[in-house]
């Protein structure tokens, strides 16, 4: 009406029964009224009200926004269970809230209306058999890597934690088709500072450790860890390839040295970490966690800084055959059909034939020992005890957590403990 014939504000202001300033100030304000209409989501709305709690409400929709974005429907559930997080320790929001929130900007449950553009992208099975071994056939197989997430449980009562059962940590995993690099653990928890990191120098360990809400892995973790990622590569001097799922933690990233590529759904179960990499780990830290001895070791339950190593000990395990027998049987290798690796394991240990052939020079001269002087053979200290010796072992690794250089020296160590591990098992 008001860009047709001109009418004056007084006859205006008659035909809607308001007052002819109330006509002045929408005319005056026509652009900002109309922008703001055009963003809400109701189209039917006539009165502009605001929530009570404004920040809780941008942050909301800004994850809305992401979760579009990875095309992930947003039901009424999922997202009062998100704002119950982002009020955190403030009141949870009502139910009449999230209603209102979800009428005064179009927040249904059903995924946003495909884009033009939409139809053209191609199928998971044309990805997978066309375009994925265009991008493949570009790097080798050393260049190739892959990252996403898993979840592993803490024991109970673990020191550092809370007391509330089934706590866990997220594990962010990464790495390539050949097994050769496999990226240190990143471990997100519900902590911020826990008591058992205090003095640990944490940029020196084979692991790292980060806060995240209820222990998830989140948009802004996720991005601080992509740009340490791609530091690495530009120090290294190499560029590479990494395929991860779409979601609404991976955000997209341009880097210099890294390309991402995502995985389109349909394909994300086939990934190399679910066909066998993250069990792997969990088993072998579960049989590091079983074999957690409190007699021997003078203490309780391990803590979270004993979960971390014992984790970055696993990580370790996993064997570099398997995760390349995992990368072809997903397809992520440039040439898929190639002869399996061996899946033998992993000879870095002593083996205990080794041990006992390494001792038998000792035990040979102790024929010789016995016909020494008898004040020396008193000075000649008692084999100590399987507890002393795991008591001498933790306050080496403190040692090192607190003054060790570079975490290769972490490797050395727990080579060492598991050394010890297999001379007492015997």
């Amino acid at each position: 009406m008001l860009e047709g014939p001109k009418v004056s504000q007084s006859e205006l202001a008659k035909r809607f029964g308001v007052s002819q300033p109330q006509i002045c100030r929408i005319i005056k304000n026509k652009e900002r009224i109309l922008s703001e209409w055009h963003r809400n989501g109701d189209p039917e709305r006539k009165r502009k009200r605001e929530g009570k709690d404004a920040a809780l409400e941008a942050a909301l929709l800004r994850w809305v926004e992401g979760a579009r974005a990875t095309e992930l429907p947003v039901g009424r559930p999922l997202l009062q269970l998100r704002a119950r997080h982002l009020a955190r320790p403030e009141p949870e929001p009502s139910g009449g809230w999230l209603a209102r929130l979800g009428a005064r900007h179009g927040i249904t449950g059903k995924k946003p209306p495909a884009e033009k553009g939409d139809a053209e992208q191609p199928t998971a099975e044309h990805w997978a058999g066309t375009v994925l071994p265009g991008l493949l056939r570009s790097y080798t197989p050393a260049e190739i890597f892959t990252c996403g997430e898993t979840a592993v449980l803490l024991p109970a009562g673990a020191p550092g934690q809370g007391e509330s059962p089934g706590e866990r940590l997220t594990l962010l995993l990464c790495a390539n088709a050949t097994g050769s690099e496999k990226v240190p653990l990143r471990a997100v928890g519900d902590s911020p500072r826990p008591r058992c990191l205090w003095g640990v120098n944490l940029e020196q360990m084979p692991w790292s450790y980060r806060a995240g809400s209820l222990a998830g892995l989140t948009a802004p973790l996720f991005a601080e860890w992509l740009r340490e990622f791609n530091e690495g590569k530009r120090r290294q001097g190499k560029s590479v390839l990494l395929l991860l799922a779409k979601h609404e933690a991976h955000p997209y990233l341009q880097l210099s040295n890294v390309r991402m590529v995502f995985v389109p759904p349909a394909t994300a179960l086939a990934q190399p970490l679910d066909r066998g990499i993250a069990s792997d780990l969990k088993g072998h830290y579960r049989r590091r966690l079983l074999r957690w001895l409190p007699a021997e070791r003078g203490a309780g339950q391990p803590s979270l800084l004993d979960v971390l190593h014992m984790l970055a000990q696993a990580w370790g395990d996993v064997h570099p055959g398997l995760i390349a027998s995992c990368f072809r049987a997903a397809g992520f290798t440039p040439d898929a059909s190639a002869e399996a690796v061996s899946l033998t394991s992993a000879t870095g240990l002593l083996s205990r034939e080794q041990l006992e052939r390494d001792g038998d020079p000792v035990e040979a001269d102790g024929d010789e020992g016995m016909a020494e002087d008898a004040g020396e053979l008193a000075a000649v200290p008692p084999c100590p005890s399987e507890r002393e010796v795991w008591r001498s072992l933790a306050t080496l690794r403190r040692y090192l957590e607190c003054q060790a250089t570079s975490p290769d020296l972490f490797q050395a160590f727990y080579e060492l403990e598991d050394a010890v591990h297999m001379v007492s098992a015997g």
